[in-house]
């Protein structure tokens, strides 16, 4: 769920004396003010939670003594894939999944809690646009002022938000600011039409569609060089990201990736969709893709052949909107068609840099990315990909650890220390390499070129 604004309108429509929707605005800018209200009305017993695990004694060889952790995450975590071992080293798996209390009862109320009250945390922004080949463009957020104070060679994160979603995510910010704080450069991409991005054409983007991400990556890597570039995505973005990376296969100029809620099968995702309270996310997410389509509604006036931009423009499910405007604007006979030509399950075989992917499940706990849709054999035969899958945390909520229940999700910690710890590795390697070029002369000079720049 990437829009809580469009969820909420949804809700009021299943349930009309649900109260009336805040803006994100207003809601985000009053957030200090209620969370202290949101708390009175939770159990005593679910607000001691943060104090409970902060206090939670280290595991003890009962003479006092602290004993060694255990050799690999706790055992409330499904593990799979060949380096699951250098988890054992991470310090945010060392403590079991606690999610938040109350919420973490319903999957739904996790969902939309998390879409409602998480943080947005404050941050200058500077955009550049992009213009591509068929003259769309996309918008890519920098954290305004790190070309000043990072060097040139600082490890760049590309984060890939969800349908409809942008650098006023919460979730994004929160990835944003964690990385940001340990010296990566980070961009936010923008999809066509998302976060106010510009729509010079009549086509926006969809799941299968990878040629702006591949145009960005090598953006930012002709501008920074000297760096080495990384990507996280999630749910849609995800699934677009992993779809990248079975593409380049070998030739994939990325360091490594993070796939957060990824919906992988998107045949399984569209039948869960439609079943029960998801019915509540297909509305919300439909509206929010006609309100982007309305503002460009000129640009597909008058397109000719399978278009049908009415129904585009009045749908009331994301499968009528793909139907009447994205199969056809990609070249896909029919909206199945799309869906089972674009889902990324099919792209983990061909993943040839490390891949961490994070997954909940608890009778389907995600209600948009359904647990049967987890291609886990062909992660676990893929020595670069890695899966964790968490006991709960409905959809891009993760309501749980230090910073629960309206700091950032439980997966940044994670996501944070395997991207660092895929960077130390890049270090390593090439500070190996470099000392055993030096023995030739030709790489002495090089050597001396480089420490000058």
């Amino acid at each position: 769920m990437d829009n809580w604004q469009q969820i909420n309108r949804a809700t009021e429509e299943m349930n009309p004396i649900a109260t009336a929707a805040l803006t994100p605005s207003s809601f985000f800018a009053s957030n200090r003010r209620f969370a202290p209200r949101l708390r009175s009305v939770l159990p005593a017993a679910a607000m001691s939670y943060a104090a409970v695990s902060a206090s939670a004694p280290s595991p003890s060889s009962g003479t006092g003594e602290q004993v060694k952790a255990a050799p690999l995450p706790h055992s409330t975590l499904e593990i799979a894939g060949a380096r699951r071992g250098l988890l054992s080293g991470f310090a945010s798996l060392r403590a079991p999944y606690r999610a938040f209390p109350v919420l973490a009862s319903n999957r739904h109320v996790e969902t939309i809690f998390a879409a409602l009250t998480r943080s947005l945390p404050a941050v200058k922004l500077r955009r550049e646009c992009l213009r591509a080949p068929d003259d769309g463009a996309v918008a890519l957020d920098w954290v305004s002022g790190d070309d000043r104070v990072l060097p040139n060679d600082a490890p760049v994160l590309i984060l890939l938000p969800g349908l409809t979603g942008g650098s006023d995510d919460t979730y994004v910010r929160h990835m944003l600011m964690r990385a940001r704080s340990k010296g990566w450069r980070v961009v936010v991409f923008n999809s066509r039409g998302c976060a106010d991005s510009p729509v010079t054409t009549p086509k926006f983007y969809s799941a299968s569609f990878t040629g702006d991400l591949r145009q960005v990556i090598g953006h930012i890597l002709g501008r920074y060089p000297q760096s080495n570039v990384y990507a996280t995505g999630w749910s849609l973005g995800a699934n677009i990201l992993v779809r990248y990376l079975g593409e380049e296969t070998d030739k994939c100029p990325l360091s490594g990736a993070v796939s957060l809620c990824n919906p992988f099968n998107l045949v399984i995702a569209d039948e869960d969709f439609h079943k029960g309270f998801n019915n509540v996310y297909d509305k919300a997410l439909a509206r929010a893709l006609t309100t982007i389509f309305k503002k460009h509604a000129l640009l597909f006036e008058g397109l000719e052949g399978e278009y049908d931009i009415p129904k585009a423009a009045n749908a009331r499910t994301v499968r009528d909107f793909d139907e009447g405007l994205t199969r056809v604007s990609f070249g896909f006979k029919s909206v199945d068609d799309y869906y089972s030509n674009s889902s990324s399950s099919d792209s983990i075989k061909d993943v040839c840099i490390p891949l961490l992917c994070i997954q909940y499940v608890q009778a389907d706990n995600d209600p948009i990315a359904p647990s049967r849709g987890i291609p886990r054999d062909d992660i676990k035969a893929n020595k670069n990909c890695l899966l964790i899958v968490t006991p709960q945390g409905g959809h891009l909520g993760w309501v749980a650890g230090d910073e629960a229940p309206f700091g950032c999700p439980w997966t940044d910690p994670i996501v944070m220390e395997y991207l660092e710890h895929l960077e130390n590795e890049k270090d390593s390697s090439t500070k190996n390499n470099t000392s055993y070029e030096g023995v030739s002369e030709a790489s002495v000079s090089h050597l001396t070129v480089h420490g000058q720049r």
